[in-house]
Formats: structure tokens, sequence, C-alpha cells
């Protein structure tokens, strides 16, 4: 009789994102998470319903990773809060390209995103605080700054930059300091 393998949820959603760190999320089939795991894919779809269902749990653990970088990097104190985002949401580009990639680089034509402004409403409240702005032009030096951070960390996602930190921190500083004074200027 063949050994059989059990395992949870959780060992498995941590093997299906390894798998998709390795081949992204279109490399993530139920032979690749198979033989992840050792096993064959019998296992897989007694704890899931189908590759979709696993697929959300990349995405999920995905997420919670990226928040996590962004938890991190804001509490060290390294830089100001603010810039400590940017600058967490392009290390986890650096070092989670593929999973970078799933969150922030995939097809969302069929989704529907809108403007999530709930989420964003933290830092909304940084700017304010530091720039002395009201809600709407914070939102949108925002918006603005996310373009700007969200183009260096595809480039580094992509490895069309290789940039040091200090040379990113430094550009973001630049962004950030020349989007400040134009909209102190208003």
């Amino acid at each position: 009789m063949p050994p059989k393998f059990k395992f949870t949820k959780d060992e498995m959603r941590r093997a299906a994102l390894d798998v998709t760190r390795k081949r992204g999320m279109a490399g993530l089939t139920a032979r690749a998470l198979a033989e992840e795991l050792g096993c064959s894919v019998k296992p897989i779809f007694g704890l899931f319903k189908n590759m979709e269902e696993v697929q959300q749990e990349v995405m999920g653990a995905a997420n919670d990773l990226y928040h996590a970088y962004l938890k991190e990097d804001m509490a060290s104190g390294k830089y100001p809060p603010y810039k400590a985002s940017g600058m967490a949401y392009i290390r986890f580009a650096k070092e989670e390209k593929e999973l970078f990639k799933l969150l922030f680089m995939r097809d969302r034509s069929h989704e529907d995103v809108g403007e999530n402004k709930e989420e964003v409403m933290p830092f909304v409240a940084l700017i304010q605080k530091n720039l002395g702005l009201d809600e709407d032009e914070a939102y949108l030096l925002h918006l603005e700054m996310w373009i700007y951070v969200h183009g260096v960390a595809t480039m580094v996602a992509t490895s069309y930059l290789e940039w040091e930190e200090e040379f990113i921190s430094r550009v973001l500083t630049d962004g950030y300091e020349g989007m400040k004074a134009r909209y102190k200027k208003r």
C-alpha cells in the first residue's frame, strides 16, 4: 500500500506560494503543486475544490506578505512612515518579483477594482498631517506618488532596474519634494 500524504491547507498554501514565487501564477498547476509537495494531485483536491480556489489562497497569502512588508518598514523608523510605505512597495517588488507581479501587474480588466479610497486613507492622513493639505489635495498627491513609486517598482520587478536602496530612497525623496513644492504653491 502506498504511503498516505497528509497535508494541512496551510502547508498546501505555503507550497502553492513557493511554486508561484518560482514560476508565476501561470506555473501554479496541480501537477506543479503536487511536485512541490512530493505527492500526487489527489491530496490537493481533497482540501480544495479546484485550482481556482488554490489560486485565491495564493492571492490572499501574497497580499498578507505584502502587508507584512509594509508594516515592518513603516514600524522600523528607518524612514518617515509615508516614505517607508513606498520603500516597502519597492522592496517587495525586488524581493518577491512574481508575487508583486501577481498582486500589482496582472490584467484587472475583468475585476471590479473601483476606487478603494478607504485602503489609502491612512496614507492620505499622513500627507495631511505632514503638509497641511486638505483631504482632496492629499489624496491627489498620494495618487501621483503611487504612480511614481509603482513605476520604479515595476522596473525593479521586471529587472529593468537594479538600483540600490540608497539610490531608490534618493529618487523617492526627489519625487516627493517636487510634488510637495507644487502642492504648497497652490
